[in-house]
C-alpha cells in the first residue's frame, strides 16, 4: 500500500472575521515554504470569499465547517454545496464532535451531509470518535467503527475516493487526558481496516486524519504513524506561526 499524501485541515471553528481571515491568509501565503503536506483551511462560511481572494495563486485550499444535506430551499441559516462551490471551496467538514454534541447530529444526518457534498464534487471530511465513558469501558474501537459505517451509509465504492475520514478522540478534549501517537495509530489502523472491508482496494487510498491537540511538537510523530495521513488541527490552526511550525516539522 502506498501511503496517501499528508493533509493538514486547519479548523478555525468560530474564530476570525473576514478581515482577519484575509490578513491571516496573506501572512501565510507570504511565508509558506514548499511542503509535501496539503494545507486546507476549514473556515466559517462568511470567511470563504475573503480566502478565495487572499489565497489566489496559492496551493493552500479551503472549505467549510459544515454543509446542508439539502440542495436549496426553505432551510434558514443553512449553507448549500452549490454556495460553497461558487467560492471555489474544496472541502466540507461533516460530523465534527461539536456538531454531534451541541446540535444533536446523528450519524444518519452526517451521512446525508456527506452525500450532499459528494454529489457536487466537494470532498467531505467525515469525523468520528468516542467519548470518555466509551473509552474507559474499552469499547472505543467498536464504537468508532460503528459510527464510521453509519456515517458512510449510501456512499458507493465508485465515489469513495472522494472522502476523507478524521478520527477525533473526544475523550482527550478538555478532560486532562492526553492521546498519544500510539492511540492515534490504533484507531486510524482500525478505521483503515474497516474502510478496506467496506470499499475494497479503494479503502487503502482514503486519507485518514487524526484530530486532537495536534501541534508542532507532536505532529511529526503522529503523522509518521503508518495509518495516519494528516491531522485535523484546532487551536494550533489559529496562528500563522504555529501552522508554519507544523509544516516545517513535517518536512
Amino acid at each position: 500500500m502506498t501511503k496517501p499524501n499528508t493533509l493538514l485541515a486547519l479548523n478555525w471553528k468560530m474564530n476570525k472575521t473576514p478581515t482577519e481571515a484575509a490578513a491571516w491568509a496573506t501572512e501565510l501565503k507570504g511565508q509558506l515554504p514548499s511542503s509535501a503536506a496539503t494545507l486546507a483551511i476549514m473556515a466559517p462560511a462568511i470567511d470563504l470569499p475573503a480566502l478565495q481572494t487572499a489565497l489566489a495563486g496559492s496551493p493552500v485550499q479551503y472549505g467549510a465547517q459544515d454543509i446542508s444535506a439539502n440542495p436549496s430551499g426553505a432551510y434558514t441559516g443553512e449553507i448549500s454545496a452549490a454556495m460553497l462551490l461558487d467560492v471555489n471551496a474544496k472541502y466540507a467538514v461533516v460530523g465534527h464532535s461539536e456538531r454531534r454534541e451541541y446540535h444533536a447530529e446523528t450519524s444518519q444526518v452526517v451521512a446525508s451531509k456527506a452525500r450532499a457534498a459528494m454529489s457536487t464534487g466537494l470532498v467531505p471530511i467525515i469525523c468520528v470518535g468516542e467519548g470518555l465513558e466509551v473509552r474507559e469501558r474499552g469499547e472505543h474501537v467498536a464504537y468508532t467503527l460503528d459510527q464510521l459505517r453509519e456515517s458512510l451509509a449510501g456512499i458507493t465504492v465508485a465515489s469513495a475516493e472522494q472522502i476523507v475520514i478524521a478520527y477525533e478522540p473526544v475523550w482527550a478534549i478538555g478532560t486532562g487526558k492526553t492521546a498519544t501517537a500510539a492511540d492515534a495509530e490504533e484507531l486510524c489502523a482500525a478505521i483503515r481496516g474497516a474502510l478496506s472491508g467496506l470499499l475494497g482496494e479503494v479503502g487503502a487510498d482514503v486519507q485518514v486524519l487524526y484530530g486532537g491537540s495536534v501541534k508542532g511538537g507532536n505532529i511529526a510523530e503522529i503523522c509518521g504513524q503508518p495509518n495516519v495521513n494528516g491531522a485535523l488541527v484546532g487551536g494550533a490552526a489559529l496562528e500563522v506561526g504555529s501552522v508554519l511550525e507544523m509544516v516545517n516539522a513535517l518536512k
